[in-house]
């Protein structure tokens, strides 16, 4: 029934038992999960910095989405844990809209999100996420209690 799962995270506590229970639950149906995180551009300001403070051999690892990916690595190795596999996707913009434009580009059969995440410094509040995206799906969404 579920062969596609579309999961967001933004690396906070929360939205990796999102992750965490999207992996349970996708492993004995052999679907695939695929983990959206959204990001903001990094200033141009703080890039240079960051690319300074670098030894030169690393510098050109300093990029606009350099975090997003690390957080996106990190919640892949959750799901790897359950032997299920796992695609990325790092998406500049609003997080609601990049899991619904994931879910329409793949053809989801399931978007999974935390019910609660980060809010304050982080790049985005979460919380919001889920209400725009039960009513915007392209498919199924489960929201996982997280709190």
């Amino acid at each position: 029934m579920f062969k596609s799962i579309v999961v967001g995270t933004d690396g906070s506590e929360t939205a990796s038992e999102a992750v965490r229970q999207a992996g349970e639950f996708a492993a004995p149906l052999g679907a695939t999960i695929e983990l959206v995180s959204a990001y903001a551009p990094v200033s141009q300001a703080r890039l240079r910095e960051e690319s300074q403070a670098a030894p030169g051999d690393v510098q050109w690892m300093v990029n606009p989405r350099e975090d997003v990916d690390a957080t996106l690595e990190a919640a892949a190795e959750i799901v790897r844990g359950f032997g299920v596999e796992v695609r990325t996707y790092a998406r500049q913009g609003d997080p609601a809209d990049s899991l619904l434009d994931v879910a329409e580009e793949i053809g989801a059969d399931l978007i999974v999100v935390g019910n609660k995440g980060m809010t304050g410094a982080k790049r985005f509040l979460l919380g919001s996420v889920p209400n725009k995206v039960s009513h915007h799906a392209p498919c199924s969404v489960l929201i996982i209690r997280t709190t």
